[in-house]
């Protein structure tokens, strides 16, 4: 039977683990979002997907909570790795990894993104962490250097992927792809799905499962609306 054939109403339902639910009753979160209700339950399998939904839709808790809840971080080197198109969205979703796993032990996120201290980050990363969310530019930086190990990646992320293609990132994001195990899960979120979107998808992941969320509108039926002309004043 597939997972989604029923409207899930909390994250309990989801399956996700004790610590990550008490976590989310903290910080105020009650039910999914759809891309979360659909994406999660897959995620937490091990399976590969690609998401497509509009920015806004909650897709950093989509990929975050199942991630956090089905991975052991009792290594040095980074078990989940995040490419983003921007430093903001890099700070946003390492931030948003730390809140979710607050009750996981010493669970370590670390921002990598360029116009922020190389050696600052080399300092973190030599401490060990857990996730390492980042920009494709900085990213390369620290594998050419050999500052950053991606051998024991068991998840990937990419955000926002249509993004990363339009600011010209796509060769950037394949050569990362192919520094990172075969046998890693990967999940892909992009709120449109060009062709070369696509063709990475088919490439880099297996079999995925794809969920489509469909935009919504921006008008609320509860909202009243209404124009006047005015004269222009000369």
């Amino acid at each position: 039977m597939d997972p989604m054939s029923t409207p899930i109403l909390n994250f309990a339902e989801l399956g996700l683990s004790s610590p990550l639910l008490a976590n989310l009753k903290k910080i105020g979160y009650q039910s999914p979002s759809p891309i979360q209700a659909k994406s999660i339950p897959y995620l937490l399998k091990g399976q590969d997907l690609v998401g497509q939904a509009q920015t806004g839709t909650g897709k950093t808790a989509a990929f975050a909570l199942p991630l956090l809840s089905r991975l052991n971080f009792e290594q040095r080197e980074p078990s989940i790795l995040v490419l983003t198109p921007t430093r903001e969205l890099a700070i946003q979703v390492a931030k948003a990894f730390q809140v979710y796993g607050s009750s996981l032990k010493k669970l370590k996120a670390l921002p990598v993104y360029g116009g922020a201290s190389m050696r600052e980050q080399i300092q973190q990363l030599k401490k060990g962490v857990d996730i390492v969310v980042g920009t494709p530019g900085r990213l390369m930086d620290h594998l050419r250097r050999g500052t950053l190990q991606l051998d024991k990646i068991k998840a990937l992320v990419l955000d926002e992927a249509d993004e990363m293609l339009r600011m010209g990132f796509l060769e950037d994001v394949q050569w990362i792809l192919d520094h990172t195990p075969n046998n890693r899960q990967t999940a892909l979120f992009s709120a449109t799905m060009p062709q070369a979107i696509r063709n990475i998808a088919q490439k880099h992941l297996k079999n995925p499962k794809e969920i489509t969320i469909k935009k919504e509108s921006l008008t609320s039926s509860q909202i009243k609306q209404s124009y006047c002309f005015a004269k222009r004043r000369k």
